[in-house]
């Protein structure tokens, strides 16, 4: 038996191979046109979790503004000027409950009042500011150079800030400040991990 014709002259086998054709040819160019918008433009995952839902990838910008954050000196800086303000509301607070510490024995005036209050406040936020800007680059110098995060860099940065700030006046009290800033931020840290 013959296969059918139709008006054209092909048989239907004919049609069939030619529109079989036509459609591998068109996937073909949908494929083409598919690998050209997204092929080798497509930017690689940066960040995926491990758990929980699937996030984008983050852009560029944004894990450039992370490593400034998480730099040793924004910590550093960060924790110098907290550390200032942290000191002068102290200095302040110690100025108004014993205002009289560094006045002569005259009757103080409004104006010597408000200026030891200013003198104690600048002095308490240096004080603070030197020792939070020598911790925190201390800690994140130890923790980048370990690779790890955990008690001991709190131990070891105390120590060797206590030690540099007891050495200024001599050997024992550079030890005395080392054994009791290490102590002291062993503590502190342990307690605010836990």
């Amino acid at each position: 038996m013959a296969a059918p014709v139709d008006n054209m002259g092909k048989t239907e086998d004919e049609q069939f191979q030619k529109q079989l054709e036509r459609a591998v040819r068109g996937r073909t160019e949908y494929n083409l046109i598919i690998s050209h918008i997204i092929g080798d433009k497509k930017r690689p995952p940066t960040h995926l979790p491990a758990v929980g839902l699937q996030q984008m990838p983050r852009p560029r910008e944004e894990i450039l503004v992370q490593s400034v954050f998480e730099s040793c000196a924004f910590k550093s800086g960060m924790s110098c000027v907290l550390g200032f303000a942290l000191g002068g509301v102290f200095g302040l607070f110690t100025a108004g409950v014993d205002p009289m510490s560094t006045m002569t024995t005259e009757t103080p005036t409004t104006r010597m009042v408000l200026q030891e209050m200013k003198n104690r406040s600048l002095s308490y936020g240096k004080n603070f500011a030197l020792v939070g800007f020598m911790f925190a680059g201390t800690e994140c110098l130890l923790e980048s150079y370990r690779g790890k995060s955990d008690l001991a860099n709190g131990t070891l940065s105390g120590g060797i800030v206590g030690g540099i700030i007891g050495f200024r006046a001599g050997l024992k009290p550079g030890l005395i400040g080392a054994a009791g800033f290490a102590a002291f931020s062993t503590v502190i840290d342990y307690f605010l991990r836990h």
